[in-house]
């Protein structure tokens, strides 16, 4: 058995060694591992670990998956939270296997309930992860679907993709793996009516303005995580019907 010592509070879980450094890598290395690194070697002798920056709900729902295999499917939106509280532990921890449920889980839930990661989760996310990451992958995929297929794109969405460009690349990756018909695709250069820029709607003025208003801004901004903070207004969760205008009111702006 080995004491893992978890949050400010240091959480006392006693759990079985084997059972640990079997689905996690990171465990294994600690209290399996030969190596001169003195905190290793005081875990190794002590049986014990301490967490003391991780939060106890994401590592209790780690152990009830570690003992029941089961975690609890988001059935509402707020249940995603927790949800990607525990990925970004399971990647921590290298848990490929209960990482790549979690992010089936969250997949499935947006996919059955017609929405779409909302931008608080996403900027999570992104200032959580590296690239190549299959949660930040599947997130990614969303949002370039919802951005293609809305009328406009909602000014909190403009707002972050002008402050994170690598968001805006990414999406744009994500729109090149579909592999889209060329011929599907209006022609900006082909000025007819059948196939150029009079079939398309252009800029909405809200868009314009929004540009413009982002450009007199003297924030700072970086080519990765100048995002949008957290705790922004426009960062409340954004279901699918949200996200979209109707054509009506983008013709009125």
């Amino acid at each position: 058995m080995v004491h893992i010592y978890v949050g400010q509070e240091n959480t006392h879980w006693y759990l079985h060694e084997r059972l640990l450094c079997y689905h996690s890598p990171f465990f294994s290395k600690i209290f399996y591992a030969d190596d001169n690194d003195p905190e290793k070697q005081k875990a190794r002798r002590d049986k014990s670990y301490g967490l003391p920056d991780e939060e106890d709900l994401p590592f209790e729902m780690l152990v009830g998956w570690l003992y029941s295999r089961d975690m609890k499917v988001p059935t509402e939106e707020k249940d995603v939270g927790p949800l990607l509280d525990l990925y970004l532990l399971s990647e921590k921890l290298q848990m490929e296997k209960l990482s790549s449920e979690i992010v089936e889980a969250v997949s499935n839930y947006y996919y059955h309930s017609q929405s779409y990661p909302s931008l608080r989760r996403v900027q999570h996310i992104y200032a959580n992860t590296d690239d190549d990451n299959e949660m930040r992958e599947m997130m990614v995929g969303a949002i370039a679907k919802l951005l293609t297929t809305s009328d406009k794109i909602p000014a909190h969405w403009a707002s972050a993709l002008q402050r994170n460009g690598q968001l805006a690349v990414d999406i744009i990756r994500a729109i090149q793996q579909w592999k889209l018909e060329e011929k599907t695709i209006p022609d900006a250069r082909d000025r007819s009516s059948s196939r150029g820029r009079s079939q398309l709607n252009g800029f909405s003025e809200i868009e314009r303005n929004g540009t413009e208003s982002m450009e007199t801004e003297k924030t700072g901004r970086t080519s990765n995580m100048g995002v949008e903070s957290l705790n922004s207004d426009h960062d409340g969760d954004q279901s699918m019907d949200d996200a979209k205008v109707s054509k009506s009111e983008d013709s009125e702006a």
